[in-house]
């Protein structure tokens, strides 16, 4: 939005600016954010940042969390959801003493992974575009105690409403896909969404219901750069969430939400570039792939279930990536295929379109080491011509689930629980380390929290169902 302070300061005077909002993401991908009055938004502040504690959220240790917030002008955007007229910038962290930009803050790994691309020699851009699917819901309870768990959510198209009495234009399991209103009850609220991301700078190409009866929707954005797509990420579900908070409904972008019914994935679009010209196109390749493309999808699938650990880092992404629900449990690529990790676009056949798509993400992630951990795998690929046939890839272009047990053995499956993608990202992470996007002390911590902090714990909860399962035992 800015180009330097001079033209950030007019627009706070010239617009009666009354608060700048400053949000900054934690380790584990989740905005937090500090205000202060117009009048304090200075020089000084662009020099000395604001100081916050970086071990409440992750990035440092208690006995060193002091740290420095100083916001990146380009991001400015009007937040739309406050009463006072607020501008608001995402932050880059600083050292409180140093003020040297911290490693570990996942917008710098994001830089580092561009940079890195760069001096490469392979791509000077990249550029990306995430399918954003999420249930609304009218409401949400859950408890999780010694003696009692449980949850409940509420949606007001769910066919469980028949039996009540009403309108009668209720959504089935699975029936959600692009559906009209009535059935469709929840369109002006997506309008509202786009409508508020489209002011702040965030463009929308399109918004649906998704496949979900109970309220499962989905917005696309174009494609955009690796740091550009990260913060719309951040955006859109930060506007996702507040503008159902004002209709008293709730969002959520759990992979899984729903036993039995279709799971929130975020697919990543995405290709690259080099003088302004499409790397991954060729019109004689396999899907207009060039063989780039094609090292590059060796690369990703080769790393596949270590790039899962970043991408899918939740116990609940697993309850996701289960067969029969067109998410990807095995590790190949397809022309058009759903049930592929990668997906090669039928209709993105063009100069300046063609381009892949990775389909197992979900939005648990932090998507700005999600997006640098994918590139770096793909950069890995092509800098080693890992071309994907040989290394048992594919391309499949077949219902693998229509095959027997033992044809479908044969392809390589993905991690089927959060623990074994952090073994896989243990055992498999030097291309991570390349360039120093990523480094061991960042990786560990991740490893370490996801293990002992969610997996865990959620392995060692007695379930609900179990208790109809074993309890007469």
């Amino acid at each position: 939005m800015f180009q330097n302070f001079q033209q950030a300061r007019k627009y706070v005077d010239e617009n009666k600016i009354e608060a700048v909002d400053l949000k900054f993401c934690d380790l584990w991908g989740r905005w937090h954010h500090l205000t202060i009055p117009a009048g304090q938004f200075t020089d000084d502040l662009m020099e000395q940042g604001v100081g916050f504690d970086g071990s409440s959220v992750g990035l440092k240790s208690v006995k060193s969390g002091d740290m420095v917030l100083i916001p990146d002008l380009a991001s400015g955007f009007l937040d739309p959801f406050w009463d006072a007229p607020t501008l608001s910038f995402i932050c880059t962290t600083f050292e409180a003493d140093t003020h040297a930009a911290f490693p570990n803050d996942p917008r710098n790994v994001a830089r580092r992974a561009e940079d890195f691309m760069r001096s490469s020699g392979l791509a000077d851009e990249s550029r990306w575009g995430p399918e954003f699917e999420f249930y609304v819901f009218d409401s949400v309870r859950y408890e999780s105690g010694v003696n009692r768990a449980s949850y409940e959510v509420l949606s007001r198209e769910a066919d469980w409403n028949s039996l009540e009495g009403g309108h009668g234009h209720y959504i089935p399991m699975h029936g959600g896909y692009h559906a009209i209103p009535p059935k469709d009850q929840l369109f002006n609220l997506r309008q509202e969404i786009s409508r508020r991301l489209e002011l702040m700078g965030v463009p929308v190409k399109y918004h649906h219901h998704e496949v979900g009866g109970p309220g499962q929707v989905e917005i696309e954005t174009p494609m955009m750069g690796l740091i550009q797509s990260g913060d719309a990420t951040m955006m859109i579900k930060y506007v996702a969430k507040m503008a159902a908070h004002l209709h008293g409904q709730t969002v959520t972008f759990m992979p899984k939400p729903l036993f039995g019914e279709a799971g929130s994935g975020m697919h990543f679009h995405q290709h690259l570039f080099k003088a302004a010209k499409n790397l991954f196109y060729d019109k004689d390749g396999y899907g207009a792939l060039s063989k780039e493309a094609l090292w590059y999808v060796g690369g990703l699938l080769s790393h596949g279930a270590a790039i899962l650990a970043l991408t899918n880092p939740s116990t609940n992404s697993y309850r996701r990536l289960v067969p029969g629900f067109e998410a990807p449990v095995n590790a190949f690529f397809s022309l058009g295929n759903r049930s592929a990790a990668v997906r090669i676009p039928k209709y993105a056949n063009q100069p300046d379109t063609a381009r892949i798509e990775f389909r197992p993400p979900d939005a648990t992630c932090n998507v700005y080491l999600a997006l640098s951990a994918m590139l770096m795998a793909g950069l890995d690929g092509i800098k080693n011509r890992i071309n994907p046939t040989d290394a048992g890839f594919g391309p499949i272009d077949a219902n693998i689930f229509a095959w027997d047990d033992v044809k479908r053995a044969s392809i390589k499956s993905l991690p089927s629980s959060l623990n074994e993608a952090l073994k896989a990202l243990e055992a498999d992470h030097d291309f991570l380390l390349a360039g120093e996007v990523f480094n061991e002390e960042l990786i560990q911590q991740w490893v370490d929290f996801k293990r002992n902090q969610e997996y865990f714990p959620v392995r060692n909860r007695p379930h609900p169902y179990e208790m109809s399962l074993y309890f007469d035992v």
